[in-house]
Order: C-alpha cells, then sequence, then structure tokens
C-alpha cells in the first residue's frame, strides 16, 4: 500500500472513527483501526463489535493494500503534524507515515483478524433530512437511560404511528417524543442511544441528508462519507403512549428563557434534595413560581409572569426540567399538569412536534 492524503482529511477521518475502537476489549486488534484502499479512495474503520464506523477519504493511490494500526497513537500522531501532504506506504505490516518534515514508522497488525464490516444487503431505506434527523435525536437522546438492567430503555425507538415517523426515548423517569417527518412505511427500530450520540458526533455539516437502511438486526446511517452500522436492541418497547396524559387542569403558558432562569437559580438550592423543585401556578397571580429549600443552606422562589389556566404545584426534578427546556426551539413553552401525582408535561407553543414528559417526585 501506497498512497498520499491530506492531513486534514485523515485527522478528520479519524477524529470520526477511532472513539468507537475500543481499549477494553478482550480482542486487541479491536483498539486498532483499518486502513483500506477502495478505488481512489482511502477507507478508515472502527468497530467494537456493536457500533462499526467508516469514513472514506480522496487519496491518490500508487498500490493498494490494507493494515489496522493502533487507533489512539495514529489520531494523535496525524493531529499532531502541520496541514499538508501526507504519504502512507506500507511495508511488512510496518505503516511509515511521512511529510515533508516528519517521519515515523506505526507498527500495525494484519488486517485478516479485523472483523468484517457488517453489511445490509436485502433491508428497507428511508431517507430523512440531516438537519432534522440531528434535531430529532437531540431531542430526544436526552430521555434516554443508562441502565443496562433494562436495556430497551437504553435506546432510540423509531416507529411510525398514523402516518408520521417518530423517535422516542423514556428512562421511566422521563420520556421524550419527536414527529419527525411524514411517512407511510411501516417502521420499528429500536437503536441504542449510544450508538446515536455516536451519529450525532459524526455528521457532516456540509450532508443534505442521512439514508437509514435497516433489516431484522442492524441499522446503517449514511452520510456523505460517512456510515455508522449498528446491532439493534432485541426487545418490546412499552406502550409509552399511556404515559401521556389526554387533558389538563393545569396549563401555565411562559417565555423559556425566564423558565430556564427560574429553574437555574432554584436547581441552586435544591441540590440537597436531589434537584427536587416545586412548580406552582396561579390563575390570580398570573405567574409560574419555583420554590425550592436546602435546609442548611436556606431557601428560594423565584417567579415568571405567565399566562395561567388553573391554580396547583408540582414538585419535579430540577434537571430533568432543564434538559428538556434547552432542547426546545421556540421562545415560549407551556408546562401542564393534573394532580401532584401525575405526570406533567412540556410542550412548544409554536411547533407540535415535541413533547416532554417529566413524572413527578413526592413532595
Amino acid at each position: 500500500m501506497k498512497l498520499q492524503v491530506t492531513q486534514e482529511n485523515l485527522n478528520k477521518a479519524l477524529s470520526s472513527v477511532s472513539r468507537t475502537a475500543s481499549t477494553k476489549s478482550t480482542l486487541p486488534i479491536l483498539s486498532n483501526v483499518l486502513l483500506k484502499t477502495v478505488g481512489n479512495r482511502l477507507s478508515i474503520a472502527a468497530t467494537n463489535l456493536d457500533i462499526a464506523i467508516t469514513h472514506n477519504i480522496g487519496s491518490k493511490i500508487a498500490s493498494e493494500g490494507t493494515i489496522t494500526v493502533p487507533a489512539r497513537l495514529t489520531q494523535d500522531f496525524v493531529n499532531s503534524l502541520p496541514s499538508g501532504v501526507i504519504d502512507l506506504e506500507l511495508e511488512d505490516n510496518k505503516l511509515h507515515i511521512s511529510t515533508e518534515k516528519y517521519q515515523s514508522t506505526i507498527n500495525g497488525v494484519s488486517a485478516e483478524d479485523f472483523p468484517v464490516m457488517p453489511e445490509i444487503t436485502d433491508g428497507s431505506t428511508i431517507t430523512v433530512k440531516a438537519k432534522v434527523l440531528k434535531e430529532s435525536l437531540s431531542q430526544v437522546i436526552i430521555a434516554a437511560s443508562n441502565d443496562e438492567a433494562r436495556p430497551v430503555l437504553t435506546g432510540i425507538y423509531m416507529h411510525t404511528n398514523n402516518g408520521d415517523l417518530y423517535f422516542v426515548a423514556t428512562d421511566s423517569y422521563r420520556l421524550a417524543e419527536k414527529k419527525v417527518m411524514p411517512l407511510t412505511q411501516d417502521v420499528k427500530l429500536l437503536v441504542p442511544a449510544n450508538a446515536m450520540q455516536d451519529l450525532l458526533r459524526i455528521l457532516p455539516d456540509d450532508v443534505d441528508s442521512v439514508e437509514i437502511v435497516y433489516d431484522d438486526q442492524q441499522v446503517c446511517f449514511r452520510a456523505g462519507d460517512i456510515e455508522l452500522v449498528t446491532r439493534m436492541i432485541d426487545g418490546e418497547y412499552p406502550n409509552y403512549r399511556g404515559l401521556i396524559p389526554s387533558a389538563f387542569e393545569n396549563s401555565a403558558s411562559v417565555s423559556r428563557a425566564d423558565f430556564v432562569n427560574i429553574t437555574k437559580v432554584s436547581s441552586l438550592f435544591a441540590r440537597e434534595s436531589a434537584g427536587s423543585i416545586t412548580l406552582s401556578i396561579d390563575e390570580d397571580k398570573k405567574e409560574l413560581s419555583i420554590t425550592s429549600v436546602a435546609s442548611q443552606i436556606g431557601d428560594n422562589t423565584a417567579a415568571a409572569t405567565a399566562k395561567v389556566e388553573g391554580k396547583g404545584s408540582i414538585t419535579l426534578n430540577s434537571r430533568y426540567v432543564l434538559d428538556g427546556l434547552n432542547v426546545f426551539n421556540g421562545s415560549d413553552v407551556a408546562l401542564q399538569f393534573n394532580g401532584k401525582l401525575d405526570a406533567s408535561q412540556l410542550i412548544d407553543l409554536k411547533h407540535n412536534d415535541y413533547i416532554h414528559i417529566i413524572m413527578p417526585l413526592k413532595s
């Protein structure tokens, strides 16, 4: 293998894939990245057996070949090189990397033992605008669980209902649902949230759309020169729609910026009580107020002008409230709830495609 690439392109590709390389696996080769010539391009890939990421870059190839090299060392070294052309030459499993002022040799391992990149040969395909996919994933991924004891809750549930594609995540304490786009084909995909974190990290800003190809076991996301393949989670996603109340007795419409500010201030006094804050609305006062108490420090009440219907209070986790508020796009939101023990809901008053459900704490 002998070729030339630019430092900028190689560094970007290594940055995309190297985090996926596993340093804790019992298979040492999984801590390597695969370098492989494909036509007039260099393919850089890494996998941890659950997720595989491939990034193709343009190159000037003199001779073909393939090798695996340590991911972290190669990434750090290429990142340290000045911009310009890099020469790569493989001799006896040793990769020689050179520029005008730098020469280095990295001992590689034959690619024969590297896991084959999974391929979906007979799958279904949907196409989503890249901007829409990024926004949708960002809005729901915050509600996914990281508790491996309940694996289905560690995923993003992508499914169709009544002619629309939805993304959903829940950890049983909160739930986020995003209506993504109209879609008539039947879709039910349970995708690991950590794979979608990787996808958000590597999605290029200059691509217009993402192709999603899937079969019964895995799903592939293709965007420009980047491809991410992940195994899907086995299991049936819970019937989450039963958690969403059909109507609310109490509602406060308020500026999102004001809501964020009073929640942040109140959360400072809620650290002792695991983030517990009490949100109250009063139709007469026309305001949303938040109270928090720290027995050793003091207490706090902060309020914002609101358009209020009803009267009541509910105790929520301040971090969950802030997480939800921070992913809304509109300038005005509404907090809706019934009794103290019922689920509350945050909605965007301008866009009706996203809801954030938060379960109450015992006050």
